[in-house]
């Protein structure tokens, strides 16, 4: 199983009140797995993520990943962890605005040591894999929304992942160009990237092949969907 938890659960404090974000959340995913987890903002959606995104630390329970207990890591290992187990793509593109493609793309190899050679080639192989070979030595400012959120997947897949995480990746694109985005989302899972989507858009979860969805901290519903 590559993600399992057990009772994972998140509190935070806010003044004197305690917030219960996560209730007891049991979850596994298998490898190459595509899957949404839904929910209205305050849900707890974020915050399963974050946790099983390696970003934190839950309050309770166990976290397995890849048969590695992260859920009682320290901050430094859960990075190691981040860094090489796991991609994200945001809403917002978080590209570097001086940047070109080509090197936005390498920033993780070069965090990881790569050597500027190796870095090259693999961060053009995978701009290759993402439909966006000719745009290499273009800057953010020179390429579309669409184009801009492609960047920022290959970025994300990188390091070739075993989790591709996509927090809302469609939020600030037009409806024909969030809808190619799901295509090449569902071309990267058949090509056996895991992915997990986060979203509170029935259209988008509806892409995917699972369906978890979130209520007050708590899965509601876990349905396989047949219809993508």
């Amino acid at each position: 199983m590559l993600i399992s938890t057990q009772n994972l659960e998140k509190k935070y404090q806010v003044g004197s009140e305690t917030v219960v974000a996560l209730k007891g959340i049991n979850l596994s995913v298998k490898k190459g797995e595509f899957l949404s987890i839904m929910g209205p903002s305050g849900s707890g959606k974020t915050t399963l993520m974050n946790i099983i995104g390696c970003l934190d630390s839950p309050s309770s329970g166990s976290y397995m990943l890849n048969n590695k207990t992260v859920s009682d890591l320290s901050d430094d290992e859960l990075a190691k962890i981040r860094n090489s187990e796991i991609g994200f793509v945001f809403q917002s593109f978080h590209l570097l605005a001086r940047n070109t493609a080509l090197d936005n793309v390498m920033l993780p190899l070069k965090y990881a040591g790569k050597q500027k050679a190796e870095a090259i080639t693999l961060a053009k192989d995978v701009l290759g894999q993402v439909g966006l070979s000719d745009r290499c030595s273009h800057s953010p400012s020179e390429l579309s929304g669409g184009q801009q959120q492609r960047v920022a997947i290959a970025r994300a897949l990188v390091n070739k992942p075993s989790i591709l995480f996509a927090d809302e990746p469609t939020g600030n694109l037009d409806s024909k160009t969030g809808s190619e985005i799901m295509k090449l989302f569902k071309k990267l899972n058949e090509e056996g990237q895991t992915i997990i989507l986060i979203t509170h858009e029935d259209e988008i979860a509806k892409k995917s092949k699972r369906v978890i969805t979130i209520m007050d901290g708590l899965i509601e519903s876990d349905v396989e969907n047949n219809d993508e």
